[in-house]
């Protein structure tokens, strides 16, 4: 059985490739139309700039093989999103806000999620050099438009904010392996595991970061958090933030303050935009996220050039397999697409 292809790698056929290219037209044309110019980054790099600045996370997932021409080790890319910003850092270098998308396959050494194919299809949009809020609302319409481009049924996006933690941890002045253990324990919301941890914490910390896992819920939480985790000017910073998305967002909206997806990647806002399933076969897959997203604006340093960033990237033969053909499956809450 020399034919046989490698576990979680399959072929795309007519009907499923006719979807997906109906799908990533619509998305990039929406990208068009809001000044997004399209760039298209090599399926392969040399790891030194491939994993710069992406964390332990990108390097474990992505496929080495050795140049034979140099000598060196390449990756094939498990993300988009880190080529792009290296774009824009290095190669563009323009001075004001560039409003980049892309479309590729990626490689994955295991799958993201249980069931997963190791060969997405990645597209997406980033804005470079604007850190206001102006732009993660931008990313959040966009986002919105182009689930609802797709035909999605009921989605919503969760939110999160890794400056709050990051806050809470430098107010506390929490040492790295407290903080790398802390983070496990947030993660898994293990509370328990966290009053254990943050026995030896100042008072106002310690109550703050055993309250962080209760912090879920619809926009009420955001004014349960100002309330009763402690005045830390960056803190409030993320709050506000959060507040200006939940009164914009024209889907269902939920915060989770313990979210902390992408911390060592991520500066400040992290969602996951999820939907209905249109099939039993796709609503196995409902329960994981058809959009990723967030602001970064510490990775373009790492290419000498720090820039503000904030984006998002979806999976096509995801999104194809649970959308409606027709586009009209999505509305927001008052009815708009």
């Amino acid at each position: 059985m020399k034919w046989v292809l490698p576990e979680y790698v399959e072929d795309i056929l007519p009907a499923e490739a006719a979807r997906i290219e109906r799908l990533r037209r619509r998305i990039l044309d929406l990208f068009f139309a809001r000044d997004f110019e399209l760039v298209i980054p090599p399926l392969l790099e040399y790891t030194d700039s491939l994993l710069t600045g992406t964390g332990h996370d990108l390097e474990l997932r992505t496929f080495k093989v050795v140049d034979q021409l140099s000598g060196r080790t390449m990756g094939l890319r498990a993300d988009i999103t880190p080529q792009v910003a290296r774009i824009d850092a290095h190669l563009l270098n323009r001075k004001g806000v560039t409003r980049l998308c892309y479309c590729g396959s990626v490689l994955h050494t295991r799958p993201a999620s249980p069931g997963a194919t190791r060969q997405p299809i990645q597209i997406g949009a980033e804005i470079y050099g604007e850190a206001r809020v102006v732009a993660d609302l931008e990313i959040q319409r966009l986002l919105c438009d182009a689930l609802a481009a797709a035909g999605v049924r009921r989605p919503r996006i969760d939110i999160g904010h890794v400056a709050v933690f990051r806050a809470l941890a430098k107010d506390g002045r929490i040492g790295a392996a407290l903080e790398a253990e802390l983070f496990e324990a947030l993660q898994k919301k293990d509370l328990p595991a966290i009053a254990a941890l943050t026995r030896s914490l100042p008072k106002g910390t310690r109550e703050a970061l055993c309250l962080l896992p209760e912090l879920y819920g619809g926009p009420e939480i955001l004014a349960v958090a100002a309330r009763r985790l402690p005045k830390i000017p960056a803190l409030s910073a993320a709050l506000r933030t959060l507040r200006a998305l939940a009164k914009a967002c024209r889907v269902p909206v939920s915060f989770d303050l313990a979210e902390l997806r992408g911390y060592h990647y991520h500066s400040g806002v992290v969602f996951d935009a999820y939907c209905e399933g249109a099939s039993a076969a796709a609503s196995q897959r409902a329960s994981q996220p058809v959009a990723r997203g967030g602001r970064y604006d510490e990775v373009g340093k790492a290419f000498g050039r720090a820039r503000a960033a904030t984006g998002f990237s979806m999976d096509l033969r995801s999104l194809a397999a649970i959308s409606d053909p027709s586009g009209r499956g999505s509305k927001g809450k008052n009815g708009r697409a």
